[in-house]
């Protein structure tokens, strides 16, 4: 993102767009406070540094079907839990009734770290874990519900990088849950399969929600809002699995204006504050019925890997296609947002291009183009970034010409593409989802 804000200001001295109206900026909503839990120890007889030892002992000895219940109670931890177990549901009383506080942790790399299918975790929360709070990797039928995870002293680089995180995993849904205060994404899901994340609200997160290197996601009636960037669907490059086919809607999407926080090099550190819902490098995504508005950067973002500003420090593998293809951007509901970017440098390029009180289009999109895709000089439909979506306008800002001949040409985008059928999760999770989202 960082190359595209350059990019972006390359284009001021080729043009001189016309002024649009500022928008009036709501205010962001205030999040929920979650109330404090108890602070007794919810193990009877235990005491705080006692819970630790008999949870872990009920992990380590925990066979295919147990339950394992964590009562009520605010519940101290210093090292990292951890279960190896197929088939082990983890159960509390609710996300602010028990809670596991690893405030004090001076061992292990998450909170919890979880390498087994059929796991469902359940009503708990996971507080200022030293690295991920809840890490779920390799396995397959996961259910992750009504979880907060949390760092309780707000935006903070030293924070851990991922709230709830689900990698490699198949057959997964995650709902209901809340992710605040985490230095790279709230709710990550990576290099994954089949999968739902809806109904969960992130705040206060770099990322709000990140489907990364992920096939066949849906993700729909959240809310993202404080985040730096809301709701974003990446493909990274040296990775297995190339993501694509996300539907993201229905999701309300605001005021994420939250300085970027992220620890330097991390890849989201170059995604600017104020933005909505980014697309980068991703295809076959679905972008509709989504309330999106007030994020100060942009609405949405579509963007390829030309434009992150780390691919010459990383490199890319061989067969990694850094182009977003297959988009379309329909029926969505913006308001505000763009009147503020990120940095000086895209203030700058607003006010040149917009005026003083104008805003950025609620689309922007910086103009790869994969050439050998090309017929007759442009994208064959089936590959096309459609936008359906009234009167709403998406800003190429030709970022392959050097920003010579940036502008908005909707005709060039009056199309539209096949819709995806939902998501439905293999057994026995088809029972937990919704027909016909």
């Amino acid at each position: 993102m960082r190359r595209m804000t350059l990019a972006l200001c390359a284009m001021l001295a080729a043009t001189q767009l016309a002024a649009c109206d500022q928008s009036d900026q709501k205010q962001a909503q205030a999040p929920q406070a979650a109330p404090p839990g108890p602070t007794a120890s919810g193990d009877p007889g235990a005491g705080a540094a006692g819970f630790q030892d008999t949870l872990q002992q009920k992990l380590l000895d925990a066979k295919p079907g147990d339950v394992i219940l964590v009562p009520a109670g605010r519940h101290a931890f210093d090292r990292s839990l951890s279960l190896t177990v197929d088939g082990v549901t983890l159960r509390g009383e609710g996300m602010d009734r028990s809670v596991l506080s690893f405030k004090g942790q001076i061992a292990g790399a998450e909170g919890l770290l979880v390498n087994a299918s059929d796991f469902t975790i359940e009503d708990l929360a996971i507080e200022d874990t030293k690295g991920d709070a809840l890490k779920i990797n390799d396995g397959r039928n996961i259910v992750i519900r009504r979880i907060r995870t949390e760092w309780t002293n707000g935006p903070d680089t030293e924070n851990g990088a991922y709230g709830i995180y689900p990698v490699q995993t198949t057959n997964v849904l995650v709902e209901d849950s809340v992710a605040i205060g985490a230095s790279d994404a709230g709710i990550y899901v990576g290099q994954s399969r089949d999968v739902v994340v809806r109904r969960n609200r992130a705040e206060l997160n770099v990322a709000g929600i990140e489907i990364e290197n992920t096939v066949n996601a849906d993700v729909y009636e959240n809310v993202a809002t404080r985040n730096t960037g809301g709701i974003l669907v990446f493909n990274m490059p040296n990775l297995p699995v190339a993501g694509h086919g996300t539907r993201v809607f229905n999701n309300r999407v605001f005021a994420n204006n939250t300085g970027n926080f992220a620890a330097k090099g991390a890849a989201v550190a170059s995604v600017p504050a104020g933005t909505g819902i980014i697309v980068n490098s991703n295809d076959e995504v679905e972008i509709f019925a989504n309330e999106v508005a007030d994020n100060d950067t942009a609405n949405i973002i579509i963007s390829s890997y030309f434009s992150t500003g780390y691919m010459n420090q990383y490199g890319v593998a061989e067969n990694f296609d850094p182009y977003p293809e297959r988009i379309f951007i329909y029926d969505n509901r913006f308001s505000g947002g763009g009147g503020s970017p990120d940095g000086i440098e895209l203030k700058t390029l607003k006010t040149l291009l917009y005026g003083p009180f104008g805003r950025f289009p609620d689309i922007l999109w910086d103009g790869w183009v994969d050439p050998k895709k090309l017929v007759d000089g442009k994208l064959p439909p089936e590959l096309a970034i459609c936008v359906a979506n009234g009167e709403a306008q998406m800003l190429n800002v030709d970022g392959p010409d050097g920003n010579r001949n940036p502008g908005v040409d909707m005709a060039a985008h009056d199309c539209t593409l096949p819709r995806r059928a939902p998501v439905e999760l293999a057994p026995p999770l088809d029972q937990l989802t919704k027909k016909g989202a």
